[in-house]
């Protein structure tokens, strides 16, 4: 199953460029907004799937237009971020 538009559940899957390239991790998710982290350490990983400490900080945001496809295991893009 696919979908396009983000949620809470989101939060720590892998972003991949259209190519398949990992770029980062979804570290948080507001209002279908998802703030990408490219280099997250396993703890900032664990954070976001806690909701603990402030996960936007040096995370980008992502917008629903940039989004190809939602999996159960990552985000797609549908260019390069």
């Amino acid at each position: 199953m696919t979908r396009e538009q983000l949620t809470k559940d989101d939060e720590g899957k892998r972003v991949l460029n259209t190519d398949g390239t990992p770029v980062g991790r979804i570290v948080d998710v507001e209002d279908g907004r998802g703030y990408v982290d490219p280099n997250p350490s396993i703890l900032d990983t664990i954070k976001a799937k806690l909701g603990w400490g402030d996960p936007t900080a040096g995370a980008h945001p992502l917008d629903e237009g940039s989004i190809e496809k939602i999996t159960d295991e990552a985000v797609y893009l549908r260019g390069t971020l």
